[in-house]
């Protein structure tokens, strides 16, 4: 008993170092921007840390209501084994620190931008609520269906775009790469109607360990801060508030949880990043600092590509990874809950900073 108590104590004090290092970057980078950009000022910092500071404290009562609630989280039986101790934790985080990011930014910059990136973030909530609940409902890991996400994920990608057709100006269809600009013409708008259905999935699934997407999260909120403070300040504080809604939320999440963000978060997050790649005209930006959420999606694909195209005779195909996602493969690989979580935020944090160093 005592050597349990002892690991999970050095397990906690490594999940609080991590959060400290995280937060401690993240408010250098909100001071960097107020100085670097006089338009952002001391609104940048500010906004950071209310943001923060609020999840934070409305955590201390939402996780032990949604533990009342008895919304604990259901964990697969073929996943790692390590999981299992988890189940029971409660779930749905999203439903109070997506709100407050969403209030800070809209106290920070009530813009126009800035109000439909939280209507579509809020939208993508609202699809990972109803999946969490039934999840909680049937007691089961299993959600709505994979098509009914889909679709409600597609019907609000669609209305999105309408809104940018109708308001944004010709050059929205116009992709800037470093020293080259694309134009997309009609084709844009396919990958726009594309962008928030594959950025929400791929946060969806970066969702797996605890602290991994909130502090992945953060820091592309951050990066993404830093490519569009020269142009967009509204976008910038909107990143800084979300980027501070997750720390916030790492006070309870990180190692060992106590919360999980469940579907509303992660889609949430998905859908305001790909709210903020497409109107602040940064789609190769989303792409680099969102190199995590990628990689994690890629190696789902390969995952199920690769075991139907090895499929014997008796329907049994072969894994390419141990487990899908990477994070999984790397945990059945030996490695822990915390090295993983340690190695994607410092990769996240250099594709962050490369992603604001090309768009200067």
């Amino acid at each position: 008993m005592g050597a349990t108590t002892k690991s999970v104590e050095a397990s906690r004090l490594s999940g609080t170092s991590l959060l400290l290092v995280l937060g401690a970057v993240a408010v250098a980078v909100g001071l960097g921007l107020g100085l670097q950009f006089p338009a952002l000022g001391l609104s940048a910092i500010a906004t950071l840390l209310l943001s923060a500071g609020l999840t934070a404290a409305l955590g201390y009562w939402a996780v032990p209501a949604l533990r009342a609630l008895k919304t604990g989280q259901f964990i697969r039986e073929d996943g790692p084994q390590a999981h299992l101790a988890k189940a029971g934790t409660p779930t749905m985080g999203g439903i109070f620190f997506v709100p407050v990011g969403l209030a800070v930014a809209l106290l920070s910059a009530a813009t126009a931008p800035v109000l439909v990136a939280s209507a579509v973030t809020l939208a993508f909530a609202a699809i990972g609520w109803v999946d969490d609940w039934q999840v909680i409902r049937r007691r089961s890991n299993k959600g709505i269906s994979p098509r009914v996400k889909l679709a409600l994920q597609l019907v609000v990608g669609v209305l999105f775009c309408l809104w940018l057709f109708f308001t944004q100006e010709a050059s929205i269809t116009t992709v800037a790469l470093p020293g080259i600009a694309i134009p997309l013409g009609w084709l844009f708008w396919l990958v726009a109607g594309f962008v928030p259905v594959a950025q929400s999935n791929a946060t969806n699934l970066t969702d797996g360990l605890d602290g991994l997407m909130g502090g992945t999260g953060a820091i592309a909120f951050l990066g993404l801060s830093g490519v569009l403070a020269g142009s967009y300040p509204d976008l910038t504080l909107f990143c800084l508030a979300m980027a501070g809604a997750c720390l916030g939320f790492l006070v309870h999440n990180r190692h060992p949880a106590q919360v999980f963000m469940g579907d509303t978060g992660s889609l949430a997050l998905g859908g305001a990043m790909a709210a903020v790649g497409l109107l602040g005209h940064s789609l190769f930006a989303l792409l680099v600092v969102g190199g995590i959420f990628f990689a994690e999606t890629v190696s789902v694909l390969l995952q199920v590509g690769y075991y139907k195209a090895t499929k014997d005779k008796h329907g049994v195909g072969k894994r390419l990874f141990k487990m899908a996602p990477l994070h999984h493969h790397l945990e059945l690989s030996g490695w822990s809950e915390l090295q993983v979580v340690m190695i994607f935020y410092a990769i996240g944090g250099l594709l962050a900073a490369a992603a604001s160093a090309l768009s200067l």
